[in-house]
């Protein structure tokens, strides 16, 4: 008698899927692996190069000047006795600063007064005199010399009156002396003297200047100044190299500073934005405008220390970037200029920089708004700009 082993359903479809499994293995085992789709083209930014305006700049450290300012000394001796101003005031042309005792003054004055009173008086009559004696000589009462001695005598007494009041005048005007008053309108400031002061011919009072016209004092090298011309513009910026004030120069210097070697230029300005003389400002001198190409700072990757830009090409259909070595010129504000390696046309990738390869295809997006041209900066802000 045989036993027959019957095969539940359940375990018939387990053994069945694990034999299709096995053959799949094997199947998997003797064929190839299938490959990678390529990724898809990165999209980046391109910019078309053109030539756009440039400008050979140089800034420097320059001193503002009043074309206006005096320090103010007084023109006699004496106490102070009144002060008129006080520091940051603005006074007009002529207008009263401070007073020096001028009491002594005022009583020679009265004295020369009455001194030019009694001289008009004695020559009255002496004029009189004369008259009368000329009178008496025409009827033959007097002798000749008694006429010359009253012609002489009036003579004499017009020469006094002329004197007296000569003396009047200087006393007059050497009484002006003691208010001392400002000679053109301007701020003022600091007052460095109090009432009752004892003040000479050589002591500083106070000072007066104008602040509506400015000088800037700036010191170039010597090499930039021999392609300098007068109306050569320069700009003054603010701290965030902001142009402020625009101007152009009006005088360079004929000779070098024989310590420095710098050669000193002077522009002036309308003062409209509040600057101060002596002090400091930023200057840049535009040494001239030229057409350059000009590339994004952002666009320019580095290789021990070789740079590169991406350039967008088509090959063989496709659009990719290559790198190609070029050679910068000066930096500005934010861009620089090319001197080699790229031409007028070329486009170059401004986005992703750090994702592309040589070769790698791109897809290009929109280009961003074309470049506007930038000052490039050839010189260091070093130089101190100053009357020496």
């Amino acid at each position: 008698m045989r036993l027959v082993k019957r095969v539940r359903p359940l375990e018939a479809l387990v053994t069945g899927l694990w034999g299709l499994a096995l053959v799949a293995g094997a199947a998997g085992c003797g064929g190839q692996p299938e490959a990678k789709p390529p990724p898809p083209p990165r999209e980046v930014e391109a910019l078309t190069l053109a030539p756009t305006q440039t400008r050979d700049t140089g800034e420097y450290l320059g001193t503002l000047t009043s074309r206006q300012s005096v320090s103010v000394v007084p023109q006699v001796a004496g106490y102070v006795r009144r002060i008129h101003v006080t520091p940051g005031q603005k006074v007009e042309a002529g207008a009263p600063l401070l007073e020096v005792d001028a009491r002594q003054e005022t009583a020679a004055l009265e004295s020369a007064e009455a001194q030019r009173s009694s001289a008009q008086a004695a020559l009255e009559l002496a004029k009189q005199t004369r008259e009368r004696t000329e009178a008496l000589y025409k009827e033959g009462l007097v002798s000749a010399q008694e006429l010359e001695r009253a012609r002489s005598q009036a003579e004499t007494s017009e020469a006094a009156a002329r004197s007296a009041s000569a003396q009047v005048s200087q006393r007059q005007v050497q009484l002006q002396y003691y208010a001392v008053r400002a000679p053109f309108a301007g701020t003022m400031g600091d007052v460095l003297v109090r009432v009752g002061d004892f003040v000479g011919a050589t002591t500083p009072l106070t000072s007066v200047a104008q602040a509506d016209a400015l000088e800037v004092s700036v010191a170039v090298p010597s090499e930039r100044a021999r392609s300098l011309q007068p109306d050569t513009p320069i700009e003054l910026l603010d701290a965030q190299g902001k142009v402020v004030l625009t101007s152009t120069i009006f005088f360079i210097a004929p000779q070098a500073d024989p310590r420095t070697q710098l050669v000193e230029l002077k522009a002036a300005f309308r003062n409209t934005v509040g600057m101060r003389p002596n002090e400091l400002v930023r200057a840049r001198l535009v040494y001239s405008t030229r057409n350059a190409l000009q590339v994004p700072a952002l666009a320019v990757v580095r290789q021990s220390g070789q740079p590169f830009a991406f350039v967008v090409q088509d090959k063989e259909g496709k659009t990719v970037v290559e790198r190609r070595p070029i050679k910068l010129g000066t930096l500005g504000e934010q861009s620089y200029v090319v001197v080699s390696g790229l031409r007028e046309g070329d486009r170059i990738a401004v986005s992703s920089l750090q994702l592309l390869r040589d070769g790698a295809p791109v897809k290009v997006k929109s280009a961003p708004a074309p470049m506007v041209g930038s000052g490039t900066t050839t010189d260091g802000g070093g130089s101190t700009g100053g009357t020496r």
